[in-house]
């Protein structure tokens, strides 16, 4: 069963200033993204600080995230470890709380070298939920492993029943594409760079999976839909806005950034966990002014305010 076509939040995790997670704050942040439009949430991913977390409180937070969407929007949870046998309790317990997805990067210490190396490893983690959909996820700028997509498809595709596709979040639109051609109808290639969303959806991109769809989603609809009916130069203007947010707040690390924007906008995920660090009042306030200056606050506004959470 392939996720729907749509925007999938690559959520963030919230905590609490002492870095607890605030459980609390799941369901409120589940009840944004299902109002927003969005078909997903991907948890425990890169955004979410997955490796920043404990088996325990990996269990704990994809648990409140299935809870929380009750059927409404699908959730897909990331298992990746650099302990596979970690890797596969993680499939398992997703697939006992009843989640829809699973995925997982390659392994970041101990690396994969080769495609049948990392077949293997896919392999291993994915049999712990075979009822599960399973996406390879694709990431080399962070995992520092690049393997050929293709390659890796048809060679998983004898060994992984439940492959799925692929969370694909790499700038190789030419790859992306080719494997769009190639497996249409039996692969879902789920595109995850949301500063390309635009030109992916010029090579058939359908569904995406973003940090930024968490606080923007409504201002991407509005690009796919503009492509969607033939309005090209307002797609290509409305998605340069988008472009600009992004090269706005990467100038900071770009998970703590996104925290931060998130407060701005009423949401309060809390700090990051080390070696990530939470922004300064002083770059809280220069990335504040610098999204004023595109009109950010006017263009993505604020839809609630929930620091009584708090």
């Amino acid at each position: 069963m392939l996720l729907s076509d749509g925007l999938i939040a690559a959520s963030f995790t919230p905590f609490h200033p002492d870095g607890s997670i605030h459980t609390e704050m799941i369901p409120v942040v589940v009840d944004k993204l299902v109002a927003d439009g969005l078909k997903g949430v991907f948890v425990c991913g890169t955004n979410g600080e997955g490796p920043n977390m404990t088996i325990t409180e990996r269990m704990t937070v994809a648990e409140l995230f299935v809870g929380a969407a009750a059927g409404r929007i699908k959730v897909i949870v990331h298992v990746g470890h650099s302990s596979i046998t970690d890797a596969r309790s993680l499939a398992t317990h997703a697939a006992a709380i009843g989640a829809d997805a699973i995925s997982s990067v390659s392994a970041f210490y101990f690396k994969p070298v080769s495609t049948a190396n990392m077949v293997d490893c896919m392999a291993q983690i994915a049999s712990a939920a075979m009822e599960l959909p399973f996406y390879y996820y694709h990431i080399p700028h962070l995992t520092g492993v690049s393997v050929d997509v293709d390659d890796f498809l048809r060679s998983a595709g004898q060994r992984i029943p439940n492959l799925a596709g692929v969370k694909y979040t790499a700038t190789s639109l030419h790859e992306f594409q080719s494997c769009l051609q190639r497996w249409k109808g039996r692969y879902q290639m789920l595109f995850g760079l949301d500063e390309l969303l635009l030109p992916a959806l010029s090579v058939g991109a359908s569904a995406f999976i973003g940090s930024t769809y968490t606080f923007a989603a409504p201002a991407y609809l509005q690009t796919i839909e503009l492509f969607r009916n033939g309005h090209l130069d307002a797609a290509r203007d409305n998605h340069a806005f988008l472009v600009e947010m992004i090269r706005v707040f990467v100038k900071y690390p770009p998970i703590p950034a996104q925290k931060a924007i998130m407060k701005m906008l009423g949401w309060d995920f809390g700090p990051t966990r080390l070696p990530l660090q939470t922004l300064s009042a002083a770059d809280f306030d220069s990335l504040q002014r610098e999204l004023d200056a595109i009109s950010f606050f006017q263009k993505v506004p604020v839809r609630a305010v929930v620091s009584h959470l708090f």
